[in-house]
């Protein structure tokens, strides 16, 4: 009968071990490469709004002007011009201007400068924040004082019919100035039952006695909070939908405060573009043309200023349109072609069959700010149609005016029509040199910070210290891989800072495990052995103290915005790496090396 041998073989790993080790360090290292090469300065031009010029004819205006591009390269949606400078970037924007004929389609971009087979494999370059790859900051107002007075217009319409309903002869809703609404009572028997049916179908209201009969309908403060953020929410998304229209990556969209929105767009050298759809609040919105006296009515002006009777209530806002594109129609004239969701479909079909032979006026509307600072509304009808047929979910409207309007228009209603009007308050821009030397500046400090790093370990520790400087390295090129890996990850200045702090820590994890190894041979152990008590005993002090870490990391992002969130992933992501190159690489390399050396008078 065989015996069984139950002996612990010390400081060995499985081969899958190493298998996995390998593989991820050269994922990690691809990865990292494209950041090593960088960015050329590139122009692009969008496809969309017009004939796309050959490469040929835009060498040909690039070199009438001197300009002579490192690359043209032609894809279904844009053409990439990339060239030598920032300097010739500009250059090379105005020259193609001469026949592109649309200031809109050019583009200044940065385009990666690492080969194109590391580019097809899915590695890019590390996406650079505002500090440090330059660009522009808006910071936006939302006004609520235009939705609170949309919802006290549609209180107050409601009430008319609900009184019809109820058979309450003679009451009226009226609303006032400051977004209230009041309700002028026939008679006192009528206040109760008014005051019921408020409390029951419009809770959200509060009923208070005015002069007289009359009673004074105010928003409550808990529903004006919520619709303050829901507003504010919506209009988030509605500019990261803007934004992805334009074409511009590593953008932050985010809340400031109870009613504004910061964004900063990294990379964005002529931010007039990003600004005139940013600010912009133009959406659409479809009514049914009304004579005098039939119903609740307004006025709204054409284009040639001529008045338009329409109904209040709209049968259809810019809130159903899911796309829109703009194109020549027929007879020659600019176009966009609209498609709404299912919802949106249902209505249109529902109005458009009992109102064939019918007018329907399509409304634009847009909001700005006036010199005192105030929103101030702008609304028009660009076309009136007689309905020929029913509509469904999509149609086509005319009258946007030229066809760079209409792409305009068919650009933010893809984007989203805003919940509430926003305006410009901030503008902040970063040029590309400020942010070339705060990475110029970062990465020194990186750099010496690591390199009196690896000159201490290998000097202290003597071998162990070569072992923890290849962990060290290794650290560094996979937290730059992961950084340039994770989806949304953006360095920023404060980035680099946690950078700079990951090295410590990363050399924290190997000085713990060789104090202990150190310990371990001063009580008489072989090196061998040292080295498997040193790292199982070094195990939970290490793991305390990064988890620990990592929580303060998780929460900083949490609650933290831009820089602070910046710091915050380079500081977690430092700390996952830093575990993974401090035990296991650093075990695979001693395993290999001393794994099996049974000698006790070894110097640590």
């Amino acid at each position: 009968m065989r015996k069984k041998n139950n002996k612990q073989i010390l400081n060995h790993y499985s081969a899958w071990k190493y298998v996995v080790l390998i593989v991820t360090v050269s994922i990690m290292l691809l990865s990292a490469i494209p950041t090593w090469y960088g960015e050329n300065a590139a122009v692009q031009i969008s496809a969309k709004g017009g004939v796309m010029p050959t490469p040929f004819e835009i060498q040909r205006v690039l070199k009438d002007h001197g300009i002579d591009a490192k690359t043209i390269e032609q894809q279904p949606t844009r053409t990439i011009v990339v060239v030598n400078s920032t300097k010739e970037q500009t250059n090379t924007k105005e020259a193609l201007n001469s026949i592109i004929h649309n200031e809109d389609r050019l583009t200044l971009a940065l385009e990666p400068a690492a080969p194109k087979w590391l580019l097809g494999l899915g590695f890019e370059p590390i996406k650079l924040g505002l500090d440090l790859r330059g660009g522009v900051q808006f910071l936006l107002d939302v006004d609520m004082k235009e939705v609170y007075k949309q919802h006290a217009q549609q209180l107050t319409d409601d009430l008319r019919g609900d009184f019809r309903k109820q058979d309450i002869r003679a009451a009226r809703s009226e609303m006032t100035n400051n977004n209230q609404v009041i309700v002028r009572l026939p008679s006192e028997d009528a206040n109760d039952k008014i005051r019921a049916y408020i409390r029951t179908q419009y809770p959200q209201w509060q009923a208070k006695n005015g002069e007289g009969d009359n009673l004074v309908l105010s928003m409550n403060e808990d529903e004006q909070t919520n619709l303050r953020n829901l507003t504010v929410q919506q209009n988030l998304q509605t500019m990261r939908g803007r934004i992805e229209q334009l074409g511009i990556t590593e953008a932050s969209v985010q809340r400031q405060g109870e009613n504004r929105i910061r964004i900063e767009l990294p990379g964005v050298q002529d931010p007039a573009a990003a600004k005139n759809v940013i600010g912009a609040t133009a959406s659409l919105a479809f009514y049914a043309v009304k004579q005098e006296g039939t119903g609740s009515t307004m006025i709204i002006d054409d284009k040639e200023g001529r008045p338009v009777r329409v109904s209040r209530k709209p049968v259809l806002t810019g809130d159903h349109i899911i796309d829109a594109r703009a194109s020549m129609g027929e007879m020659g004239s600019p176009e966009v072609n609209i498609t709404l969701d299912s919802a949106g479909g249902s209505m249109m079909s529902d109005f458009s069959r009992n109102n064939v032979g019918q007018p329907m006026a399509t409304s634009y509307s847009e909001y700005t700010r006036n010199a005192k600072g105030q929103t101030v509304q702008t609304n028009k009808i660009i076309s009136v149609a007689t309905i020929q047929t029913q509509l469904g979910s999509r149609f086509r409207i005319t009258g946007a005016g030229s066809l760079a309007d209409a792409q305009q228009l068919a650009l933010l209603l893809r984007a989203g029509s805003l919940t509430a009007p926003v305006t410009i308050v901030e503008e902040r821009t970063i040029g590309p040199t400020l942010g070339a030397e705060n990475i110029k500046n970062g990465f020194a400090a990186l750099a010496l910070g690591l390199g009196v790093t690896l000159v201490f370990m290998a000097l202290w520790y003597r071998r162990l210290g070569w072992v923890a400087n290849i962990a060290l390295i290794t650290n560094m090129i996979m937290l730059f891989g992961l950084i340039a890996l994770i989806p949304g990850a953006v360095l920023t200045l404060p980035g680099i800072a946690g950078l700079v702090l990951t090295v410590g820590m990363a050399v924290d994890t190997n000085v713990l495990i060789f104090e202990r190894i150190r310990d371990m041979v001063r009580e008489g152990r072989s090196f061998a052995q040292a080295i498997d008590r040193g790292f199982s005993s070094a195990f939970g002090t290490i793991f305390d103290a990064n988890f620990t870490t990592m929580i303060t990391a998780v929460v900083l992002y949490s609650i933290g915005n831009g820089p602070i969130q910046g710091f915050a992933l380079t500081l977690g992501l430092g700390l996952l790496t830093s575990m993974f190159t401090g035990i296991f690489t650093s075990r695979a390399i001693i395993n290999l090396v001393w794994g099996r050396d049974s000698r006790r008078d070894v110097r640590v």
